[in-house]
């Protein structure tokens, strides 16, 4: 059987059908189930890309992939559009658990493909429990080669900040200048009405982010804080449970019952560690990376900072046409750059999201410019 390479047929059949499950029970919810499902649906995707790679190598003529669910998947979907994800959320549950051990004698397949599957399953159960992000903890994706590509975690959010700070500096400062550059040009301002406005617009910008971002991982990190209170809540008032639910997260990750069983119970001897490894495990947090609003919102000060320096810096050296074609120059080459470390970030594309950047940035100060230019005129 291990040297028949048409199983692998039944392996892509079961990815592609799952994908298109996924993608269906997707369109009946919303929010971080939706996502869920898309994410769980990408896996799946990248399984079948596997297996059609393999069958391409031996020779094995690919099928085309299904248009339409088959009749208990679409049975499912109806229900769920029907009464709810809710009402299928066991049976998805069931039905990966099941399929969980697919992979786990197939020399073919790829290292993490039998993870992957039992984490699908584990995915549905935080579902059932409703944990706000299914997902977390499920942060491996797998390339072709069977590599494994780590998501860089920025857990205190400092650098997610930082980076589209930057951004938002930059394009919303480089438009206010130009607009009162366009102004200047038309004779109605002189240099220092350029750069006081610039100055201005920087700082108002910086501590309005800077405050924006701290309420926001202050509101988070209480709501994620609430979160744990509660599961420690369980634990006091419901061990019994809290330890069966253990159990069937280390089934799903693979270890037998007696297994999972004895390392249940060796978490729960200890109260901490239990409540560690359930915050961790049932409601994908940290309880020690809950987020930092301190950090945040000083990296976000700093960084829109910066990048609203761009376009003041020239009015503070030159003046004239001078300071307005230099800052022209360097708010073109900082949006270039900047966008490409938010499509690097991101993972949408360095040259891409460059390309996006630099439109949006030079639509955003062509428009403010002519504004300015036009009112310059006017009233000089």
């Amino acid at each position: 059987m291990k040297g028949d390479p048409k199983r692998f047929l039944r392996y892509l059949n079961a990815e592609r059908n799952a994908s298109l499950l996924y993608r269906s029970l997707a369109e009946t919810t919303t929010g971080e189930r939706k996502q869920a499902l898309i994410e769980l649906a990408e896996i799946e995707d990248r399984h079948a890309a596997h297996w059609i790679e393999k069958l391409t190598e031996y020779g094995v003529d690919i099928p085309p992939a299904p248009t339409s669910l088959d009749p208990n998947d679409a049975a499912m979907v109806a229900r769920a559009r029907a009464a709810g994800l809710n009402t299928v959320l066991g049976q998805l549950e069931e039905n990966e658990g099941a399929d969980a051990g697919m992979y786990d004698d197939e020399p073919e397949a790829l290292s993490t493909m039998s993870e992957d599957e039992r984490e699908h399953a584990e995915v549905f159960r935080k579902m059932m429990r409703g944990t706000p992000n299914p997902m977390a903890g499920v942060t491996r994706t797998t390339d072709r080669s069977g590599a494994e590509q780590w998501h860089k975690v920025d857990k205190s959010g400092s650098v997610r900040a930082a980076i589209f700070g930057v951004s938002d500096g930059l394009v919303s400062n480089t438009a206010l200048v130009m607009g009162f550059a366009g102004a200047s040009l038309a004779g109605s301002l002189d240099n220092s009405t350029v750069l006081f406005a610039g100055l201005a617009g920087l700082l108002a910008g910086a501590f309005s982010m800077a405050a924006g971002e701290y309420v926001s991982v202050a509101s988070q990190r209480d709501l994620f804080r609430r979160e744990i209170e509660m599961e420690a809540q369980e634990l006091r008032d419901k061990p019994e449970e809290e330890a069966k639910e253990l159990e069937l997260i280390y089934r799903a990750k693979g270890l037998n019952k007696e297994q999972a069983r004895e390392v249940s119970q060796q978490i729960m001897s200890d109260p901490k560690t239990a409540l560690d490894t359930l915050a961790r495990e049932e409601l994908g947090l940290d309880p020690d990376e809950l987020g930092n609003p301190i950090k945040v919102a000083i990296s976000s000060f700093l960084a829109f900072a910066l990048g609203a320096s761009v376009a003041v810096i020239p009015y503070a050296l030159f003046s004239g046409a001078t300071a307005f074609f230099t800052a022209i120059a360097l708010a073109i080459i900082s949006l270039c750059v900047v966008g490409g470390l938010v499509g690097k970030y991101s993972g949408r594309g360095i040259i891409f999201s460059a390309m996006r950047q630099l439109l949006w940035g030079v639509g955003a100060a062509g428009v403010t410019y002519m504004v300015g230019s036009v009112i310059g005129v006017n009233i000089g």
